[in-house]
């Protein structure tokens, strides 16, 4: 099954209500939610209130947090107490990321890994059997509206390839355009973020990413 997660990065800040329950009426229940802290990526963004907020005005929204963090791990508990469904950290933030990615399932919190373009995907092999969820960054990660690094799909083919047979998730210049690609590659989420916001019939793009398989 093909998953569409709108990125709340994208949506008008001043009306985020507004955006959600548009989100809902198009059928989609995922939102991904952006955490930077402007050391780990060029940019700040959303806090654990808001998040909380969401999960009490929105109960049915499934909360897909990506920590874009020096250490998350100080943020993965009210993170999963603001109501986070799963939780993302980067492989970039240490040698060894086991123990980060064991406290998030210690929470009972679904538990991904997220790579940047930079950094290979062989770099993954050993956390396969600890996640749910593998996130590939197919544009710097710090800003919206990039453009999408084709070149990135191998890593989904590679790690399909490796035997991973859960969630691959794509965040970064996903449209419908380059979609089908990614569900070729072996992708099976795409995390949307302008192509979703910010064109005028977000219902038609939830259908057609659901009409991909």
């Amino acid at each position: 099954m093909i998953e569409l997660a709108p990125s709340l990065l994208a949506a008008d800040v001043m009306n985020l209500g507004r955006e959600i329950e548009r989100m809902l009426q198009t059928g989609v229940r995922i939102l991904h939610y952006d955490v930077m802290d402007a050391h780990f990526v060029p940019n700040l963004s959303f806090g654990p209130s808001l998040c909380r907020k969401i999960h009490a005005q929105f109960p049915d929204v499934r909360l897909d947090v990506h920590l874009m963090l020096d250490n998350p791990e100080k943020y993965v508990q009210v993170f999963a107490d603001a109501g986070a469904e799963s939780i993302t950290v980067h492989r970039e933030i240490a040698d060894d990321v086991g123990p980060v990615l064991e406290k998030i399932r210690a929470l009972g919190v679904k538990c991904g890994l997220s790579v940047k373009p930079g950094t290979g995907a062989d770099t993954l092999l050993p956390y396969l059997k600890q996640v749910d969820a593998i996130l590939i960054m197919t544009v710097e990660p710090g800003f919206g509206g990039q453009k999408f690094m084709p070149q990135q799909m191998e890593k989904i083919r590679f790690l399909r390839r490796a035997g991973f047979e859960k969630t691959i998730s794509v965040d970064g210049g996903v449209s419908l355009e380059n979609a089908p690609l990614l569900v070729q590659a072996g992708a099976t989420r795409r995390v949307m973020g302008t192509a979703f916001f910010r064109v005028p019939d977000a219902a038609a793009v939830a259908e057609a990413v659901r009409c991909m398989g």
